[in-house]
């Protein structure tokens, strides 16, 4: 099965990227597009949605850069409580 991503969601990953430190962004985004992919994959999906992006996120940071990435969330108007995510 092909996996798409929905543009607007496509568009905040590369955001989200921009703001990974440059020398982590490759793996960053290595990780949390697999994840992504594998979430819509095992639920029989075919198209990646902001709430896969944000649960791929949360899954592959560290606990310890949760609070950084909450604020980057925030600063692209990504609402991660709607997603079950504590803010």
């Amino acid at each position: 099965m092909s996996i798409s991503w929905e543009k607007t969601t496509e568009e905040k990953f590369g955001r989200l990227l921009e703001k990974v430190p440059v020398f982590l962004r490759g793996i960053a985004h290595e990780k949390v597009s697999k994840k992504a992919e594998a979430i819509v994959t095992r639920e029989g999906r075919s198209q990646v949605t902001e709430k896969d992006l944000v649960d791929a996120f949360f899954a592959e940071t560290p606990f310890g850069f949760h609070g950084p990435m909450k604020t980057d969330m925030d600063a692209l108007g990504i609402d991660y409580t709607q997603y079950g995510h504590a803010r």
